[in-house]
């Protein structure tokens, strides 16, 4: 690994890319610490302090902003809404015939596509971040500190515009910083940004379990931290590059005195097909019922129920909702990521077929069945490393600091190889060794 990496420092184009690339993320890490205008910024740092890890409804926000939500700063929004408007673009690819279109016009399709993906960003920027003031200023953000409501001093029209103008422009500025890392650097620049942004609340989640433990000053309990960590890392190393690989044999065709085809090749078909994505999904639609409750007054029925029962990751309701939800969501994206008729058409085009199993029709139930055995383990595999964080809060006498949740490391191990699969292609395309040295 070092000797790579020091091959990479010493090609100059590849070098130059990964120099860039580390300045864009220095400036996305000065950017997380500038607060936005109109906010009282000693009253936020005194609620971080009091909120302790605990982070209620907006843990998530705040895991994929870097911990910049909490801090209210010009990236409070972070990369989620352009997150939240690529899965939408994704899903209405299925639904609306005209993105579909688009979909298969190749490399001006999917410009497009992406157009209104950053249009969309925009758009769900100024809506969270009217919702992001709205809650300062309520003082929800913050449940349990002192001085919640007085985060957002003034309540005047224009300085709550400034405020909403300025979070968007932040997020729309970090959308073209993904986009440059993506055209000069190295790797999916989104994907990196999002990595960034996990991995900076590592050393203070970290640091906090070792000033909060017991036992030898709390070393034992960050050594335990660490060891869990990296097993996880390598469980879901190991299941990430898992699948199942089905063989197509494609016919010889002769044409003029020529022979083409008779080449043999693979699909691969990863155990867990959908990502991180059903995760995300899953608790976004365990937070809505808590923002809700957050937000109505009184104390109806229905309220106390969800706070009892919805809002805490160690209920039995809790955990077995979120388990539900993700196996599902994995089905269901799964489901409209790969279509079967459509991979057995384009192989049957192509006088492709799958040894034993007739082209058409027969291949895609076939393909279908694949699918559906392998899904049912990666689904189950999601679930459980998610649930992880919850265990560990039962385990360890509810730690709130537990850092390896299994939405972090699922992302940062998944954006982790990949960018060592971009660095690694680009130096066997400038250090390769012929047959004579």
């Amino acid at each position: 690994m070092l000797t790579a990496f020091t091959q990479a420092f010493r090609t100059p184009d590849l070098r130059k890319k990964l120099l860039f690339t580390l300045g864009i993320i220095v400036l996305y890490r000065i950017g997380t610490h500038v607060p936005i205008p109109g906010v009282d910024y000693k009253a936020v740092q005194e609620c971080v302090s009091q909120a302790d890890g605990n982070q209620g409804p907006f843990g998530l926000v705040n895991l994929f902003s870097g911990g910049a939500l909490l801090q209210i700063t010009i990236f409070a929004l972070g990369i989620l809404p352009y997150i939240t408007a690529s899965i939408i673009l994704q899903l209405l690819t299925v639904v609306i015939p005209r993105l579909e279109a688009l979909k298969k016009e190749g490399q001006a399709g999917t410009a497009k596509i992406t157009q209104y993906t950053r249009y969309l960003t925009v758009a769900l920027a100024i809506l969270q971040g009217t919702g992001l003031v709205a809650t300062a200023r309520s003082g929800a953000l913050f449940s349990g500190c002192t001085v919640a409501s007085s985060i957002v001093p003034d309540r005047s029209i224009f300085t709550t515009v400034v405020m909403v103008v300025t979070m968007a422009a932040g997020t729309a500025l970090v959308m073209w910083l993904g986009e440059l890392i993506t055209d000069r650097g190295i790797g999916n620049g989104m994907s990196i940004l999002m990595f960034i942004s996990i991995a900076a609340t590592f050393p203070s989640a970290l640091w906090a379990i070792k000033k909060s433990g017991t036992l030898a000053d709390g070393w034992i309990e960050f050594g335990t931290v660490i060891l869990v960590g990296l097993v996880m890392v390598g469980l879901v190393v190991f299941v990430e590059q898992a699948q199942r690989r089905i063989p197509v044999q494609y016919a010889k065709r002769m044409i003029g005195r020529r022979a083409y085809g008779g080449s043999s090749t693979y699909i691969p078909l990863k155990v867990n097909q959908a990502g991180v994505i059903p995760v995300i999904f899953a608790s976004s639609l365990l937070y809505i019922p808590a923002l809700v409750a957050q937000f109505a007054g009184g104390n109806a029925g229905w309220k106390t129920w969800i706070e009892q029962n919805l809002t805490k990751g160690d209920h039995p309701i809790y955990i077995t909702a979120y388990f539900l939800l993700i196996v599902f969501f994995a089905f269901f994206y799964v489901s409209i990521s790969f279509n079967p008729e459509e991979v057995a058409d384009n192989m049957k085009q192509y006088g492709g077929f799958v040894p034993g199993i007739r082209a058409g029709r027969p291949t895609a139930q076939y393909l279908s069945y694949v699918l559906t055995r392998i899904t049912w383990p990666g689904a189950l595999y999601l679930g459980l490393i998610a649930l992880v964080p919850t265990i560990a809060l039962i385990g360890f006498g509810a730690t709130n600091n537990f850092p390896f949740g299994g939405t972090s490391i699922l992302i940062i191990v998944g954006v982790g190889l990949e960018t060592v699969r971009q660095i690694e292609s680009q130096l066997q395309q400038r250090h390769y060794e012929g047959f004579l040295r």
